[in-house]
């Protein structure tokens, strides 16, 4: 349930630690530490405060989003995940989401549904859905990207493969899909011809060894 000002006057008191004070010291610790489990648990905390709309002015004040755009290219896989999370619980605010766009937020997400941890792929697919506007969608449903979803949409994960349908259903057109599907068949095609070819190479020299 999502809180109000009010509400939130009434769990901390005239004397308790305000939100914003809270969220300033949690991205204070994270900008201090050297450890990466505080930075994990630090981060987790944040995208789970992005949940709540009354939060969304505070994060904007102290740049939580940058926090979480530059954790998108952490090599810890965890805060990848995070970070995601939490730009995926802000981007349906229409400032957030105008932010994120002017700061590489389609890049980010298309480089996170290479990543191995399904619960990142899940927040970029549901990211970049969240993200779409007439000025972003050609980017968003480039060759690319739904090239990513057409595989995910194979999956033999539920979770994975019914997002990425929608995706593909909701978003791009039909044209744009056969598109994909068509410079699919033709790189299978040329992988297998490239594949072909080294194989005679092969033969033919260990032929004139022989010989």
């Amino acid at each position: 349930m999502f809180s109000t000002r009010e509400q939130l006057d009434r769990k901390t008191g005239p004397y308790g630690i305000g939100r914003q004070s809270y969220l300033q010291s949690l991205v204070t610790e994270f900008q201090d530490t050297d450890s990466d489990d505080t930075r994990k648990q630090v981060l987790a905390n944040l995208a789970n405060f992005a949940y709540d709309p009354i939060n969304y002015e505070y994060m904007r004040q102290l740049n939580v989003i940058d926090l979480f755009l530059d954790s998108m290219n952490d090599p810890n896989e965890k805060l990848v995940d995070f970070a995601a999370g939490g730009l995926c619980n802000l981007c349906l605010d229409r400032q957030n989401k105008e932010f994120i766009l002017k700061n590489n937020g389609v890049s980010l997400m298309k480089n996170a549904l290479s990543s191995t941890n399904e619960e990142t792929v899940l927040s970029a697919i549901t990211c970049l859905m969240f993200l779409v506007t007439p000025q972003s969608k050609s980017e968003i449903t480039s060759l690319p990207i739904i090239d990513a979803m057409l595989r995910f949409s194979s999956s033999k994960n539920s979770r994975l493969s019914n997002l990425a349908s929608v995706f593909l259903q909701d978003y791009c057109t039909q044209e744009q899909v056969q598109k994909a599907v068509e410079s699919e068949r033709t790189w299978q095609l040329q992988v297998e011809a490239q594949a072909k070819d080294s194989l005679t190479q092969m033969a033919t020299s260990h032929s004139d060894d022989v010989t």
